[in-house]
């Protein structure tokens, strides 16, 4: 994925950019030193998302946004067929948190205004969701 990333980059004539290997729950990256931290139907898969979410944080500078793509459960969704379902039209469901779990977890780590944006619904209670949310420039 990474010679990919590099060749893409190149073909679009993008000398600005740098390409890291490493893991969501342990970003190689310093305290505060990014703008932006996007995350594409990956969260869900992490078995430490609140690691995932302090990791994104302490990599933002202050004012600093996120942005994550992401599998949301409606509620808690029981096993069944409905579940069974949704999890084959979208493939990375195990484990959703729900809306509200999201929020709890945004604010405890420290992010502000959060929003939760439905994109598509799903069978079986799940909805593809766009969650944005902002480092503070000062944390109370």
């Amino acid at each position: 994925m990474l010679d990919l990333a590099r060749a893409n980059a190149a073909a679009a004539g993008a000398s600005r950019v740098e390409f890291l290997h490493g893991q969501i729950e342990d970003i190689p990256l310093p305290d505060a030193s990014v703008d932006v931290v996007i995350s594409n139907c990956v969260l869900n898969l992490s078995t430490d998302r609140p690691r995932v979410l302090s990791e994104a944080y302490r990599v933002l500078r202050p004012g600093g946004r996120l942005g994550i793509s992401d599998v949301v459960s409606d509620a808690t969704v029981p096993p069944g067929p409905d579940r069974t379902a949704a999890e084959r039209q979208i493939g990375c469901t195990a484990g959703a948190w729900t809306g509200t779990e999201y929020l709890e977890h945004l604010t405890f780590t420290g992010f502000t205004g959060a929003e939760l944006i439905s994109t598509h619904h799903l069978d079986g209670g799940l909805q593809s969701t766009l969650i944005k949310s902002v480092k503070p420039v000062q944390r109370d």
